[in-house]
């Protein structure tokens, strides 16, 4: 099985609506068509996610970006382009992007992945797609692909072959917040 195989399986499950399990630049993450609010209320039934919390999407390009972001602030690309680790970015005012992924507060968090299979997938796919831990909600996130619960295996559309990449990260993605256009602050590290 090689990458591109999975690619094009993953995307064709995407177009669908489902649910996959694959790897990304962080951890192994549950993931669907960020423009599918079906597809998102799938993934936080499979995680028993409260549905006010809001998920985060990954975009294969930066320069996508001022689609779905309403304003961008001022010190984004400074810091997009300074971040040497995997970084979520929560951006205050969004657009075309389904209620379902939108926070409370109107914000959205998104990801610019660097991972191969991340931006290939999402090429071909053509729309940002979901990325969340794969873990029911409170427990502590798969971080290897073995660690990942059979119970959630079972209630995915497809799962990557977990030969087509490693990832064995240690932690989440760095998560910092936009709170206007010249300051931020982090709430992960």
């Amino acid at each position: 099985m090689n990458i591109s195989e999975e690619v094009i399986k993953a995307s064709s499950v995407l177009t669908k609506g489902g649910v996959i399990i694959y790897p990304t630049d962080t951890i192994w993450g549950l993931g669907c068509d960020a423009m599918n609010s079906k597809a998102i209320e799938k993934i936080m039934t499979i995680k028993k996610r409260p549905v006010h919390k809001s998920l985060l999407i990954l975009l294969d390009n930066a320069e996508k970006l001022p689609y779905y972001v309403e304003s961008m602030p001022a010190i984004a690309w400074d810091l997009i382009n300074q971040t040497s680790r995997p970084t979520t970015f929560i951006y205050p005012k969004v657009k075309n992007l389904p209620k379902a992924l939108i926070a409370a507060d109107g914000s959205v968090a998104i990801r610019i992945t660097n991972h191969d299979f991340c931006k290939r997938l999402i090429r071909l796919f053509g729309n940002p797609i979901v990325s969340t831990s794969v873990n029911i909600y409170g427990q502590e996130p798969a971080l290897c692909f073995q660690d990942i619960k059979k119970e959630i295996i079972e209630q995915v559309d497809y799962v990557v072959n977990p030969h087509v990449s490693v990832v064995c990260d240690s932690k989440p993605s760095t998560i910092i917040r936009f709170l206007d256009d010249y300051s931020f602050e982090i709430i992960r590290d």
